[in-house]
């Protein structure tokens, strides 16, 4: 399907421009170029199979594939002197590589609704540890992506029989004790890989001994490494003499990339306050005819490097709301000394709509464009959170918190507050722009559906 579907854009768009672009003529060209367009997006792997439907990697290598073809149509035109391709150059691959990312997105969405239906599952059998298999199958069925589809797990144990024995786990799926017995379970189950979720007992050798013995049944062996919450472009990995050395980048917070950031900050704030002008005014309205007090609510939240700053909100809830918050706090549901109610009774009936739909935070774009805040980035913390920060948790600190972020697209004020760290500080070590742009557009959806929002 992604064959024929890029082959379609690619084609439509050369077309396209060809059409427009009238007295060009010539054909042959519009061809090589589509099929040099092509060709680049086979080498450089667009269309992996362990790399579809799930993560970034698949748009940055069609973003890649877009680069690399215009550097070589640059080259051929000033080589060849045609003139022609320039304008191909500037304009076709440009727009032809959003198309792309955009036919990538739809089967991506169909991919993962077949996937949540059941279909195009990778069936795999989970071996390690009683713990180890544990995590990785909470892991598994935590991913907002399904792709793996759990069929039996094998808890690496000293056996005391020479024959097989399954039991059904409390997921009613079948357990075996005994890593020998791996072949076996894979053979009833039709599983397409092993997951082997952790170390086991035997060492490496158990690990080289498993793969030859799945041999004959073809099936995969895929191994989970003890590094955690480490993105795919920040792991690399290079055999020496046959021991697979993972390289693992340092994050980075400053350089080129952090540049690139402020602009995008400014840029998108610039845009957002101009266009959202008009919706500003009249939610302003709207609370001001609502309920008696300021319009606007500023709330002392700290930003980069543990610096102080003033964030901007609509006022959703009662002008005295943080004198009867004291009232209230028995009936706390937020995270920690975050202070949230599903049902608070300080809200006004404007001010709820508004949360529901994230509306109240759009003033926010006025600290982003300051510099107090980034468009994405981890929640921003009240100081009593930051005073109770334990562990390595103030590395939340070393970016600038966001107007949205993974915990914004993930669950918000339903999710625990173990797992908010954990996606801030996901965030924090593996953030990028191409990251930050499929974020913002998630966001989207999160606000017009308001779940999680109170």
């Amino acid at each position: 399907m992604l064959v024929a579907f890029d082959t379609a854009v690619v084609i439509s768009t050369i077309t396209a421009f060809a059409f427009i672009h009238a007295g060009t003529g010539l054909v042959v060209t519009q061809i090589g170029v589509a099929a040099l367009w092509l060709a680049v997006l086979t080498v450089l792997r667009t269309r992996s199979i362990d790399q579809i439907g799930a993560g970034i990697t698949e748009y940055k290598r069609v973003v890649n594939a877009g680069w690399l073809s215009m550097g070589i149509i640059a080259v051929v035109a000033v080589v060849l002197e045609i003139n022609e391709l320039r304008t191909v150059l500037l304009v076709a691959v440009p727009i032809g590589t959003i198309g792309l990312l955009g036919e990538r997105w739809i089967l991506r969405r169909w991919l993962n609704g077949k996937a949540r239906s059941g279909y195009h599952l990778s069936n795999v059998v989970v071996v390690g540890s009683a713990v180890d298999v544990a995590y990785a199958r909470a892991q598994l069925q935590r991913s907002a992506v399904t792709t793996y589809n759990v069929v039996g797990t094998i808890i690496d144990s000293a056996s005391n029989t020479d024959r097989q024995v399954i039991e059904n786990d409390h997921y009613g799926m079948p357990q075996v004790h005994g890593i020998e017995f791996t072949v076996g379970l894979v053979t009833e189950t039709g599983a397409d890989a092993v997951i082997v979720a952790g170390p086991l007992g035997g060492g490496s050798n158990s690990v080289r001994e498993l793969s030859w013995n799945l041999e004959s049944t073809e099936t995969q062996i895929i191994l989970v490494s003890s590094l955690t919450n480490v993105a795919g472009p920040r792991i690399r990995v290079r055999p020496v003499d046959g021991l697979p050395m993972m390289h693992v980048d340092l994050p980075s917070f400053t350089g080129t990339t952090f540049v690139l950031k402020r602009t995008m900050d400014i840029i998108g704030s610039l845009f957002a306050l101009f266009l959202l002008t008009p919706i500003l005014l009249l939610l302003s309205v709207l609370v001001k005819r609502d309920s008696a007090g300021a319009v606007f609510f500023n709330q002392e939240r700290v930003g980069l490097r543990g610096s102080h700053f003033k964030m901007l909100k609509f006022r959703s809830m009662v002008a005295n709301a943080e004198e009867l918050k004291d009232d209230l706090r028995a009936d706390n549901e937020g995270n920690g000394v975050l202070f949230k109610m599903k049902h608070d009774p300080r809200v006004t009936k404007v001010g709820e709509w508004m949360r529901k739909h994230s509306l109240d935070e759009l003033p926010q774009f006025y600290n982003v464009l300051r510099g107090d805040m980034s468009l994405v980035g981890p929640r921003p913390p009240l100081p009593d959170e930051v005073a109770a920060y334990t562990g390595h948790t103030e590395r939340r600190l070393y970016i600038k918190p966001g107007l949205t972020g993974l915990w914004q697209v993930s669950g918000r004020s339903d999710l625990p507050e173990e797992e908010a760290v954990r996606l801030d500080l996901y965030y924090v070590e593996n953030w990028s722009i191409l990251g930050d742009f499929m974020i913002m557009w998630r966001t989207l959806k999160v606000m017009l559906n308001g779940k999680g929002a109170y």
